[in-house]
């Protein structure tokens, strides 16, 4: 019965991906609206044990009690990318009071490539801010919400490293917080699995995490709607959230968190290529077995 369930279940959300994917194409395209590309559809391979992958790092977790379920190379030193925005979201909601004001400064503005383009003298909520670094990723507002947490991207470093011990996090060092490259940046897959089950625990976060799509208001009244850069998020209906990155030091990685029948758990995958999305998924899916 649990098999035919499972088909029945993802025959279903193949024919909501569909739907609204044909409606789209019918639709003129407007700068507020999300893209109208149709989200990927993914189908997990999990024939013949755990799910071989291209990634150059690999761990699966049980997301409550933390057990390895799977292991490839996940003590080996590697960027983290955007991946360690999770770390970053986990001191902001730390903080609280995500409902105040931030005046966004210069300094703020400095990171490329992928910008939300917020101004100097614009303000926004710690939440806002919260929401669009976790579902579209841009490294500005990483700066802006770091900025204002501890005063400077140094002393928030400091307090990501901290954090970082906190969480048995030993063989990480952090020096921004949005994860672009620097020689002296480096985590694991082990250590983001720890920093991802702590992201789980928070209600905050988790839920940020599952959201789509995200619509992001500026100053001047515009408003945009950006999708969840993670397409296993959007294309496999047992994940449930957790965060992208890619730089061209770190590969292609990807946190993805999912649950099904009481059973929750973390994949992370660092130094993929463009089958990040196909790998995760296989894995969560494995993890989870399905």
């Amino acid at each position: 019965m649990i098999r035919i369930s499972r088909h029945c279940l993802v025959a279903c959300f193949l024919v909501a991906v569909a739907l609204p994917a044909f409606g789209a194409t019918h639709k003129k395209k407007h700068a507020s609206q999300a893209d109208p590309t149709p989200d990927p559809v993914l189908v997990p391979n999990t024939s013949g044990g755990v799910p071989a992958t291209h990634a150059a790092s690999v761990l699966v977790v049980d997301a409550i009690t933390g057990n390895v379920l799977y292991d490839k190379n996940a003590g080996e030193h590697r960027p983290a990318a955007s991946t360690q925005k999770l770390l970053t979201a986990l001191l902001i909601v730390q903080a609280g009071n995500l409902e105040k004001r931030v005046a966004v400064e210069t300094v703020d503005t400095l990171a490329e490539p992928v910008k939300l383009h917020i101004k100097p003298g614009e303000s926004y909520t710690r939440r806002e801010l919260l929401r669009v670094l976790l579902v579209h990723s841009p490294n500005d507002v990483a700066r802006c919400l770091a900025r204002d947490n501890a005063g400077s991207i140094e002393a928030f470093a400091e307090k990501m490293n901290r954090k970082a011990e906190e969480l048995g996090m030993n063989n990480s060092h952090f020096v921004n917080p949005n994860g672009l490259p620097d020689p002296s940046q480096y985590s694991t897959a082990r250590d983001m699995s720890k920093v991802a089950r702590a992201a789980y625990q928070s209600p905050t976060i988790r839920s940020i995490v599952s959201e789509k799509s995200v619509s992001f208001q500026y100053a001047n009244g515009r408003s945009v709607e950006f999708k969840n850069t993670n397409q296993v998020l959007r294309g496999y209906p047992y994940c449930n959230g957790m965060k992208t990155g890619y730089t061209e030091a770190a590969g292609h990685c990807l946190i993805s968190s999912g649950s099904y029948n009481g059973r929750d758990v973390i994949v992370v995958v660092m130094g993929d290529n463009r089958r990040i999305w196909q790998d995760s998924c296989s894995l969560l899916a494995w993890g989870l077995g399905l």
